[in-house]
Formats: C-alpha cells, sequence, structure tokens
C-alpha cells in the first residue's frame, strides 16, 4: 500500500556515501537529485540496479541545475530552466523511474502580479511534458524566502477541481506545511489527499534563526522542543501508492539506530493505524 523511501538529503548526495541510503529496514525507494556530476549518478545507477530498488528524481539532477526557476526568475531564466527540466523528464523516463518532482508553484514572495496565471499556464507545460515522455510529474510547493508562505498560500487557494484538470500529483513537505500554515497546516494538506503522490518527513529544529530537518522520532514528539508531525502521518494513513520520504538532513549526526527508529514508527503509525 505504501512505498517507504529514503531521500539523498539525509548523505547531501555525497557519492562517497551512497551506500548507506540502501541500509535501512523497510526502506526500497530513492528520492534524489543534486548529483555532483554524471560520474556520481551512475554511481547512484550501479547500487539502485544491484538492490532493485525503485527511485525518483528530485530535479535538478545535478547541482549546477536550476531549482526554483520555473515561474519567476530566480537564478536562472525560465525559459532556460523549462528545457532543463524537459531533459531531465526525457532521460529518467528512459531510466524507468517512478517520477520527477519539481519545486512548484515556486514564488520568492508576494510580489509577482498574476501569480495565479503563471501556475496555471505552468501547470499546463507540466502536463505537456508528462504525457509527452509518459513519467509523473509531481509538485512540491516550498517556503519562499524568508519563510514566505506564499506559495502555500497559493496552492491552498487554487481549486482542486482546476488542478484535477491537468492530472499532476503533489508533494507535501511536512516541515514546510508547519512553518508556512502553522495551525492550519493539517487542514491544507488535507484539502489536496486525493493528489498527494510523495509525502517528505521530517521534525523541525529551529536555532540561530536557521531551521533543519531531523529524521522523524516518537520522542520528539514530546514536549515544545520541536514541531509534531504524527498527526499529519496518521491523516495520510490508508491512502493506496503514497511514497513517504525521510528526508531529514545530516547537519545534527543522527545515528542510523536513531534513524531506523523512526522508520519503525512510521511502519506503526501507518500499518496499524489506531497505534499510539
Amino acid at each position: 500500500m505504501y512505498h517507504y523511501g529514503i531521500s539523498g538529503s539525509t548523505i547531501l548526495t555525497n557519492s562517497s556515501k551512497l551506500n548507506e541510503l540502501f541500509t535501512y529496514d523497510f526502506v526500497d525507494h530513492i528520492e534524489i537529485g543534486e548529483f555532483s556530476d554524471q560520474t556520481a549518478f551512475e554511481k547512484f545507477k550501479s547500487l539502485k540496479d544491484r538492490h532493485g530498488f525503485s527511485f525518483g528524481l528530485h530535479s535538478p539532477l545535478y547541482r549546477t541545475g536550476s531549482k526554483y526557476d520555473l515561474l519567476q526568475y530566480v537564478n536562472i531564466e525560465p525559459e532556460v530552466a523549462w528545457s532543463q527540466f524537459e531533459e531531465e523528464i526525457n532521460w529518467m523516463s528512459k531510466l524507468g523511474a517512478k517520477y520527477v518532482l519539481v519545486h512548484f508553484p515556486y514564488f520568492k514572495s508576494k510580489v509577482e502580479e498574476q501569480m495565479m496565471v503563471k501556475m496555471e499556464s505552468g501547470l499546463r507545460r507540466l502536463q505537456h511534458l508528462q504525457l509527452k515522455y509518459d513519467i509523473l510529474i509531481v509538485c512540491e510547493p516550498k517556503l519562499g524566502f524568508n519563510r514566505s508562505p506564499a506559495n502555500i498560500e497559493l496552492l491552498h487557494h487554487f481549486s482542486v477541481e482546476r488542478w484535477s484538470k491537468y492530472d499532476i500529483k503533489l508533494c507535501i513537505d511536512i516541515g514546510d506545511y508547519l512553518l508556512g500554515a502553522k495551525g492550519k497546516a493539517l487542514s491544507y494538506i488535507s484539502k489536496w489527499k486525493e493528489h498527494i503522490k510523495v509525502v517528505h518527513l521530517h521534525h523541525v529544529a529551529c536555532k540561530d534563526k536557521k531551521y533543519f530537518w531531523l529524521p522523524i522520532h516518537p520522542t520528539q514528539e514530546e514536549g515544545q522542543k520541536y514541531l509534531k508531525v504524527q498527526h499529519v502521518i496518521k491523516e495520510l494513513a490508508g491512502m493506496n501508492g503514497i511514497y513517504f520520504i525521510l528526508e531529514h538532513t545530516p547537519h545534527f549526526t543522527p545515528s542510523k539506530q536513531f534513524v531506523q527508529e523512526g522508520i519503525a514508527w512510521l511502519h506503526s503509525l501507518l500499518e496499524k493505524p489506531n497505534h499510539r
């Protein structure tokens, strides 16, 4: 019913640590991107094939690529970003990737005119690419500059009926939603339940005006130190075919045992929905 996956973010796509992604119980899917070069990507492909794992690309494929530019200039011109994205989709389709995930919609802040119109135009282009290359495209709305919730709000105010016309799936980053929508996060997420394909999982730690992704773990549901994720996971339990992706980063050097305990906890929440 579910797919348990881990993200290349957990090792910052360090080519010397790629083996670590294939060593966790329950996990048989990798979501990854931002490789240093083609040699690193070829190494990943070899490992993936050896272990029999499925994979999804979190665009961009290489660190030098565009991450945020499809709708608005952030680092490169949008048309250049679209060309890069189409090349990636074409290649991933040939390699059998389960999906290609892209940051969309993404605007830096609420200063862009006609955001809704540009978003729908982008959806039409994504639908065209999805049909052309016969591969699933998954859109992840992201926080903007200075934790701007503009993109999460933009998606929320877009109608489900209009989105449905394009048959594009969504990725919900629980951390971004908890930071951006705060107490409304669960209702914002629930609105899109029928369109969610990927869920990015992590707890959130704030330090020195920055925030970091920590591994999910039942102990971090206690007290007020971390934003809670269990209620969101339980809201999504029972939905078929979702990829639950561990997307913490290694900044606080979590142990493998700690990460594995978090995966076991996730498994208990999903496979036994009444478990507390």
